[in-house]
């Protein structure tokens, strides 16, 4: 008799739900090559330009600060168009601010160009809702991690083949042709997803929401909620407009600053009222009993990627610096030790994810947060005395917990609400981005130790709230277009 639990190989590619999963986590993975393709590069391009080190923090800033937003709308793009479309869409389209970058004459059209390319970011939520259509509730979680994981995994090929094709091109301009290459590989990869991919297997219903613009709640509290959940979002972005301002980085002035303040303050308002239209509609008819959820399982889902996606990103960034002031490394040392804790990703996500089919959600991601707030505790603890390969030894236990839990998060979305997966998941990944936002602004206010201290004490809150995150149970009920009900397996 078949186990109950998850037995996926991903070698059988005669099925057709492994050829998605394959075709899904390629597109992921050559998205991050497409958004992480300066970073391997920036030498090149700060002798090109005649950079400072304020204007390359603020490209760095710029790479990540449109991807929080642009995570919820495609969230809700992918709830109503489908996968498809939208993925395939979004890397035919990241393509033109690639070449547009590539072609960057001064520091400004670089800014904007980099900017824009932050929104290529958001194509990991496109995925999760595909990857859950296609695999049961038994095995999405392993499947959902070797996406994520294997996905993610784009960054650091980024960092190893650019440097290199941009040596092959030779010249002062080797740099602009590497990163168009990366536009032409997603264009072209776009129109192949276009071609190959589908919503759902043969037969199976695509479920929408009534209304995309805002997620569908079950009840007035959850609305209240869902409203306060949304401001850390936008708290986020005017951290971002404050650091690259006059005070900060100085990228551009007052007035510049105080407009977009008052952009990002208008959007917010403009988003909650959405919300309460959407809902508060939906609550005065009532919603069935079949229909509800509670909303408090996203919430605690964007806590539990916040500490764990966020503190990734975060310390990524400032680790290789981290190794060379504690252990007097040369960059290119601290540069591959450092390096270790992004290539985790290949077997911690999916193994995150493993863990969630084979001991349950709730349990799963208990453990992981745990594991991830002891690691954190221990590296708080490293200093200059400790052997070079205990701290390296100590940076990859904590990387594994930390990768495992973003496996186990999104092993647990698609099992929330089956047709607002994709809003559930954007929200939950631009809360990833946001905690990376917090982390790494609390770092410049503390030195590396506190910092670490900074996020375990994080993951214990965030541990204490997933006391309260629901199992999931039975079935889920799902209105189909023709306005019958399916019952979705959810364990």
């Amino acid at each position: 008799m078949e186990s109950q639990h998850a037995r996926l190989n991903v070698l059988k590619l005669s099925e057709p739900r492994i050829r998605l999963l394959h075709l899904s986590w390629l597109a992921f993975f050559i998205s991050f090559v497409l958004w992480f393709s300066h970073a391997p590069l920036m030498g090149d391009i700060r002798e090109a330009f005649d950079l400072t080190s304020d204007q390359i923090k603020a490209l760095l800033i710029l790479n990540v600060a449109l991807t929080i937003p642009a995570r919820v709308v495609i969230g809700s793009l992918v709830d109503r168009f489908g996968p498809r479309r939208v993925f395939g869409g979004l890397l035919i389209l990241a393509a033109l601010p690639c070449w547009a970058f590539a072609l960057s004459a001064t520091y400004q059209q670089l800014a904007v160009t980099r900017l824009l390319l932050g929104f290529v970011g958001s194509g990991f939520v496109v995925g999760i809702r595909l990857i859950s259509e296609w695999f049961p509730a038994r095995e999405v979680g392993l499947a959902e991690g070797v996406y994520g994981g294997w996905g993610n995994f784009g960054s650091a090929a980024a960092a190893m083949s650019l440097p290199t094709l941009a040596l092959l091109f030779g010249g002062e301009n080797g740099w602009r042709w590497a990163v168009a290459c990366t536009g032409v590989l997603s264009a072209a990869y776009g129109l192949f997803f276009l071609w190959r991919a589908r919503n759902t297997p043969a037969g199976a219903s695509y479920f929408r929401p009534k209304k995309s613009s805002a997620l569908e709640v079950s009840s007035y509290r959850d609305l209240c909620f869902y409203m306060i959940m949304c401001v850390p979002l936008y708290a986020a972005l005017l951290v971002i407009v404050w650091r690259l301002g006059p005070c900060q980085l100085g990228l551009y002035g007052l007035n510049a600053q105080l407009a977009l303040i008052a952009i990002i303050v208008s959007l917010a308002i403009v988003q909650l009222r959405q919300i309460w239209r959407v809902n508060y509609a939906r609550l005065r008819q009532g919603v069935p009993e079949h229909d509800r959820y509670h909303f408090r399982q996203v919430a605690i889902l964007n806590l539990a990627y916040m500490v764990t996606f966020g503190s990734e990103l975060a310390v990524v960034s400032m680790l290789p610096l981290f190794f060379i002031d504690t252990f007097s490394l040369n960059a290119v040392t601290a540069g591959v030790l450092a390096s270790g804790f992004a290539f985790m990703n290949l077997v911690a996500r999916p193994g995150g994810g493993w863990l969630s089919d084979r001991f349950g959600r709730k349990r799963s991601l208990a453990i992981l947060l745990c594991g991830l707030m002891i690691g954190y505790s221990l590296m708080g603890q490293i200093n200059g005395a400790w052997p070079l390969a205990l701290a390296v030894m100590s940076t990859m236990l904590c990387s594994f917990f930390v990768q495992a839990g973003e496996g186990a998060v999104f092993a647990t979305v698609p099992l929330i609400k089956r047709r607002l997966t994709g809003q559930i998941a954007g929200m939950v990944g631009a809360y990833g981005n946001a905690g990376a936002v917090c982390f790494l602004t609390v770092l410049t206010f503390v030195d590396p130790s506190v910092f670490f201290l900074v996020i375990a004490g994080s993951a214990a809150v965030t541990l204490a709230a997933v006391q309260w995150l629901n199992e999931p149970q039975g079935h889920i009920a799902e209105v189909d277009e023709n306005g019958d009900v399916q019952l979705i397996e959810v364990n």
